[in-house]
């Protein structure tokens, strides 16, 4: 079993360039990535994609990644679950140009619904360009809102990983959403 010390080793020399040590991170960490997938994707019912393949999916996304560099393990979770919501993104963009006739490959398949309300359509485009929007105004709100709507974990969760309190993180939260609401109400 390997101690947070060696993670944080391994962060430091992938932020290096240590394309190995990034590795033994993801290798390290890969079942964290896949709860946080498996939240992602829970109840869902004959879709060909499973917590497995959206974590390939998003791993394949940060090793693709030669200046990804992770200061810690927080750091490194927020940037995973980046990762999974571009996938996300990506595939609802692919859903609807096939839908409108067009004829990109589908990388993935990723369910119609996710619990949190997450609907691979329309909506899906409308909050990535409402989090974008977020993000250039307070990137801490943005990572709030990735690891709670794209990588499932809860404000207890986030808090560990961002080393705050959670009540900061419910308030964070809550913010954001607020905001989201107003944006996507004025589009």
């Amino acid at each position: 079993m390997h101690t947070g010390t060696d993670i944080t080793l391994w962060l430091d020399a992938a932020r290096g360039g240590d394309r190995d040590a990034l590795d033994r991170v993801l290798t390290t960490l890969y079942h964290e990535l896949h709860q946080m997938a498996r939240r992602q994707l829970a109840g869902r019912h004959g879709m060909t994609l499973d917590a497995t393949a959206l974590v390939h999916e998003a791993y394949l996304k940060l090793a693709a990644r030669p200046d990804a560099r992770f200061n810690d393990r927080g750091h490194f979770f927020a940037y995973a679950a980046s990762a999974m919501r571009s996938v996300v993104v990506d595939y609802a963009r692919q859903r609807l140009a096939q839908k409108r006739g067009g004829d990109l490959h589908r990388v993935t398949e990723l369910p119609e619904n996710v619990d949190s309300g997450l609907r691979l359509d329309e909506d899906t485009l409308a909050l990535d360009a409402a989090l974008t929007r977020l993000e250039a105004v307070d990137t801490r709100l943005a990572h709030v809102v990735e690891l709670r709507y794209f990588a499932g974990l809860s404000e207890l969760e986030i808090a560990a990983l961002l080393d705050r309190s959670e009540r900061s993180i419910r308030r964070d939260w809550q913010k954001a959403r607020m905001y989201l609401l107003a944006s996507l109400q004025a589009d």
